[in-house]
């Protein structure tokens, strides 16, 4: 699956309690996304994906607010990676290079996932309720990417050129899923990025 279909992590430090609540969050992902690929989006029920997961319709509504979110269960881990690609990265790191780095590592750019992930946007491009869906959450990694990159250069949260860079950066991802060679679709990409964006960031008179 893409990096927002895949199972949730655990962290070394998670308790028995969390550890149990990752699982049950996981069993009902995957059995969500199992049964939406076999029947269809609209076709498959809340109470369809509790049963399969063996939990209740409320057990399944503490961990997702909706239908939709079951698919996209990596959302706020994902947003969490990009902003984490800014605002982490080892010192020296100039901003387009840590970016470079995240979006080769998503799964969308591995040959081994390009069948899974074929399935999966087939299955949100044939579901309009999940098309709508993943343009929400599309737009907001670009704006919390968006304030990273502002706040690394010092500009301002809405800063134009920032927000170009933060769609452009997303979309190269988005290019490798129907690419014939991912990696090189995101290389490639990122060399144009890299150009422009040297001469148009917003604190070009600074150092890197």
């Amino acid at each position: 699956m893409s990096e927002t279909t895949s199972a949730g992590r655990q962290g070394p430090a998670m308790g028995r309690r969390e550890r149990k609540k990752a699982a049950t969050r996981r069993s009902l992902a995957d059995a969500a996304l199992e049964l939406f690929l076999e029947h269809g989006f609209d076709q498959v029920s809340i109470r369809d994906i509790a049963e399969a997961a063996d939990v209740s319709t409320t057990t399944l509504f503490k961990h997702f607010p909706s239908k939709e979110a079951l698919l996209f269960d990596m959302d706020a881990d994902v947003e969490q990676a990009l902003v984490a690609a800014v605002r982490e990265r080892e010192p020296g790191t100039p901003l387009l290079t840590a970016l470079r780095t995240h979006m080769l590592g998503a799964r969308a750019v591995k040959a081994e996932y390009g069948e899974q992930i074929a399935a999966f946007e087939r299955l949100v491009n044939s579901t309009p309720a999940l098309v709508e869906y993943h343009r929400r959450m599309w737009m907001r990694h670009e704006r919390a990417l968006t304030e990273a990159i502002a706040a690394d250069t010092g500009a301002p949260a809405d800063d134009p050129v920032c927000a170009a860079l933060a769609h452009l950066a997303l979309e190269a991802r988005a290019l490798a899923g129907g690419a014939a060679d991912p990696e090189a679709a995101v290389n490639a990409a990122f060399d144009l990025l890299e150009r422009g964006w040297e001469a148009a960031r917003p604190d070009a008179g600074r150092a890197s």
